[in-house]
């Protein structure tokens, strides 16, 4: 199966593209083969059981990717900019200091 992926792209992304792609073929064969049974020709209507089973398997293959892609994103945006992560050690030097200022004041009162 040929999913249209050119000679220099690779990785999640370009998969992601080829399998919207195809995708989108397959939903045509099945808007096709649909009319021709709508219009009394049944000749296609093994195509159109197989372009439906094949937009099942076509629509995982998208979800997948698209959760690989996902993924990779958010790990790259952590190793960039450590967003997203709590640093557990940073919020309790945190709270020491603000409790260290508060016994420091005293009753204030």
């Amino acid at each position: 199966m040929d999913m249209g992926i050119s000679g220099g792209e690779t990785g999640p992304e370009a998969l992601l593209q080829a399998t919207e792609n195809y995708y989108r073929e397959l939903a045509q064969e099945l808007v096709t083969a649909t009319q021709k049974v709508r219009e009394g020709d049944f000749s296609e209507v093994k195509s159109a059981v197989q372009a439906v089973k094949d937009l099942r398997l076509a629509f995982q293959m998208v979800m997948d990717e698209r959760t690989r892609v996902d993924k990779l994103r958010k790990q790259i945006a952590g190793v960039a900019g450590g967003a997203g992560e709590l640093d557990f050690a940073a919020a309790r030097a945190e709270i020491g200091r603000r409790l260290a200022r508060l016994r420091d004041a005293g009753a204030g009162g």
